[in-house]
């Protein structure tokens, strides 16, 4: 009998990738995806377990196999410190938003808490909240818990159970189908289908509340247009209008770039000076804390909805502070 996948160390690979997701994998399931007989399967599995892989079986007519937290890391991979610097990067990353750090970090840092000893569990979460705040610079913060358990409901294809609190504030329970995790510089989104109102939603993570697993599995729909990203662009604009950018700055480009996100960069107008124009979609509240954040002098000569809460803004900090004597 032909296998389909002959390359052992590149199967015993692609077994260990499976088996990193958060759930148990039958093994006629595993067979199926590797397209190997389900005594190859078995085999597989010991000599994983030989490496020191902690891969448990469960007993019953279907059986099935699953990756358990061991008594230390699994050889080859990290040892103790490195595994506690990856985790305290991923999560300071996740918590922040920080652009380029993709759904793909998020899933690594799904299987690498699965499998962290409690021991190193606890020295990640106490230097995570020792060193690096879990804010941004609108406030809104995002539980690293909550995003793995997201994360590795998307590639798992389970359905998730979750209370959410709209942007006016209304709090609601719901029961989805994740789709994917998309990050957009400062913020994270759910793409989801929604199953009580039978359609498609973005939900923002921050307002995400005790999600929940359900091990019911489902196999995605497909997305009524492009990928989730262009999806969730799509929701955003019809949600909220996008603004014309128009601010001069008092400094260098690359001094001005290195404080903004990527979506916001300035071109050079003078040794020492830029001027940014963009079209984004933010809020006027968060440009206006990102504009600040900055630190140097600049001018906002457009959207006026921006200039004139730049003003307020300037008027409640000014008051704020007692006069001189």
């Amino acid at each position: 009998m032909l296998e389909g996948m002959t390359d052992t160390p590149a199967r015993l690979l692609n077994l260990l990738s499976l088996l990193q997701t958060p759930r148990e994998w039958p093994g006629s399931e595993l067979s199926e995806r590797l397209g190997v007989s389900p005594r190859t399967i078995r085999r597989d599995i010991d000599r994983l377990r030989d490496l020191g892989y902690p891969v448990e079986a469960s007993r019953g007519a279907v059986g099935g196999y699953r990756l358990v937290a061991g008594a230390a890391m699994p050889p080859l991979l990290l040892d103790d410190e490195e595994a506690v610097a990856i985790a305290v990067g991923l999560r300071a990353g996740a918590g922040h938003a920080i652009e380029g750090v993709e759904e793909a970090a998020v899933r690594a840092l799904a299987k690498l808490e699965q499998v962290l000893p409690s021991r190193l569990r606890h020295r990640v979460a106490t230097l995570q909240h020792a060193t690096i705040p879990l804010t941004r610079g609108d406030g809104a913060t995002v539980a690293p818990s909550t995003l793995t358990t997201l994360a590795a409901a998307v590639t798992a294809h389970e359905r998730v159970r979750f209370g959410y609190r709209a942007g006016d504030g209304t709090a609601s329970k719901r029961q989805v189908e994740p789709y994917r995790l998309v990050s957009t510089g400062h913020r994270w989104y759910l793409v989801a289908y929604d199953l009580e109102r039978e359609d498609w939603r973005t939900f923002r993570v921050d307002r995400v509340t005790e999600p929940f697993a359900t091990a019911a599995r489902f196999t995605p729909r497909e997305l009524p247009t492009g990928d989730a990203a262009e999806l969730l662009s799509h929701t955003a604009s019809r949600a909220q209008p996008e603004h014309d950018l128009d601010v001069t700055f008092a400094a260098p480009a690359r001094f001005v770039t290195a404080r903004l996100p990527a979506h916001l960069a300035p071109t050079p107008t003078g040794e020492d000076t830029c001027r940014l124009r963009a079209r984004s979609a933010d809020s006027v509240e968060w440009l206006a804390l990102r504009l600040a954040l900055v630190d140097c002098e600049f001018t906002v000569h457009g959207p006026d909805a921006l200039a004139g809460y730049v003003a307020a803004l300037a008027g409640r900090l000014t008051r704020s502070v007692p006069a001189a004597p």
